[in-house]
């Protein structure tokens, strides 16, 4: 019987950007891969929505968002006679849809409970060599973009750098979605005002007070949103979560999920055993093993993780206390002998119910991929130093904020 014939060439309908065209069969192919489709399991915004509650969108709509502004990105480019080829433009868009693949469930909560030692881009880099397998070399030139090994460095820079399409999309999506309209930039015009000079990405001139607003929007959106009390205390208390299953099921406790969040649970993953068949079962695992566990657990005879996942599930977060200077010793054990009489807590459990770390914002990093402006006599120079705006070079600094948070009644 034959097979039927699909029609590859579809239109997708973006809220931001109007209709979006998928460029080619590879891509369509790509996007309808499972390993890809499990982005559409996979929030963008981890647990953002407890605080803003639009912030429901995916890995899948951001990555298809990410390839879009790459097709404006080599027209905008081939326009002022930079030379692009098709092979290195079909690599770019490649590389642009699957540079986030990796990401585990929520987003980063996984790299810091039950995957150690093994980022998202470790293993967005492993599920490309594994389709790369698949579709017959067909990847090999995004790949080599990716990691930055090509010898066109401005077509890395698209992908990774301060003023990549990666950065392009997230700021002006996660904007619209949470309705923060500080980080709606015009991700149109800076793209519009790229150039290339010296194999180095460089923004025009009259594009400044673009890359100005984008800077800026940046660290409102970090502050306002990612950064948010709320939701730290949120992916703080999931993380806590999972590496409590974890500690349960080491010592030989039943912990009931999925059989993919099981061997992640049951088996310690680091760089060195990630294997092929290690990817396979990473590629079964999201958002949705991850939040039916926890209802689950909601009745667990375990304590700690019954009293963390009602709490996660019903939104009962702890209280944060946020300061730019670090806690005092005193301050913080006053705290934790408090917690741990009001919950009957012995010390390992403790570390469940108080939690304590910083967190960093740096809008702009003026040593490593630094943005340059491109000056009409030909001189490029730092964003930094080229702009009037009082505040960038102070934005370059990194910002540290303190926190701890524990259970509202210990106070």
């Amino acid at each position: 019987m034959n097979a039927k014939k699909t029609n590859k060439l579809k239109i997708l309908n973006d809220p931001i950007y109007g209709f979006i065209t998928i460029p080619n069969t590879l891509i369509f192919d790509l996007i309808e891969h499972p390993y890809f489709q499990r982005l559409r399991r996979v929030s963008q915004m981890g647990l953002s929505y407890m605080v803003y509650p639009g912030a429901q969108h995916t890995r899948f709509q951001h990555a298809i968002g990410c390839m879009h502004l790459m097709q404006k990105a080599v027209r905008a480019l081939r326009f002022k006679d930079i030379f692009i080829s098709d092979d290195e433009e079909n690599a770019l868009y490649i590389a642009i849809l699957l540079h986030d693949i990796g990401h585990g469930a929520f987003s980063h909560a996984l790299e810091h409970s039950i995957v150690s030692e093994i980022s998202h881009e470790d293993i967005s880099l492993k599920f490309m060599e594994a389709l790369n397998n698949e579709f017959d070399g067909k990847l090999t030139l995004a790949i080599q973009i990716f990691k930055n090994e090509y010898k066109r460095n401005f077509l890395h820079q698209l992908i990774s750098s301060q003023l990549d399409m990666d950065r392009l999309d997230y700021l002006k999506r996660d904007s619209f979605y949470t309705g923060v309209s500080e980080g709606n930039i015009n991700s149109e015009r800076l793209i519009t005002m790229l150039n290339v000079k010296d194999d180095c990405l460089v923004v025009e001139e009259k594009g400044i007070y673009s890359v100005e607003k984008f800077i800026v929007a940046r660290r409102l959106m970090y502050w306002q949103v990612y950064l948010h009390k709320t939701g730290l205390v949120a992916e703080n208390i999931l993380v806590k979560i999972l590496k409590r299953a974890k500690e349960l099921v080491e010592n030989g406790v039943e912990v009931r999920c999925s059989t993919a969040l099981k061997y992640f649970l049951e088996n310690p993953i680091n760089t060195t055993n990630f294997t092929q068949d290690v990817l396979i079962i990473f590629s079964k695992l999201d958002d949705y093993d991850v939040m039916s566990a926890i209802k689950e657990w909601e009745t667990h005879q375990d304590k700690v993780l019954s009293e963390l996942s009602k709490r996660l599930i019903n939104r009962d977060l702890f209280k944060i206390t946020l300061q730019s200077t670090p806690f005092e010793d005193k301050v913080l054990n006053n705290f934790k002998t408090q917690v741990k009489k009001d919950y009957h807590l012995s010390n390992t459990e403790l570390d469940y119910f108080f939690i304590a770390g910083k967190v960093s914002n740096q809008a702009y990093d003026g040593v490593i991929n630094q943005i340059y402006i491109l000056f009409k006599n030909g001189e490029v120079i730092d964003i930094a130093k080229a702009s009037d705006h009082l505040n960038l070079v102070a934005l370059s600094t990194p910002v540290v904020k303190y926190f701890m948070c524990y259970p509202k009644s210990s106070l």
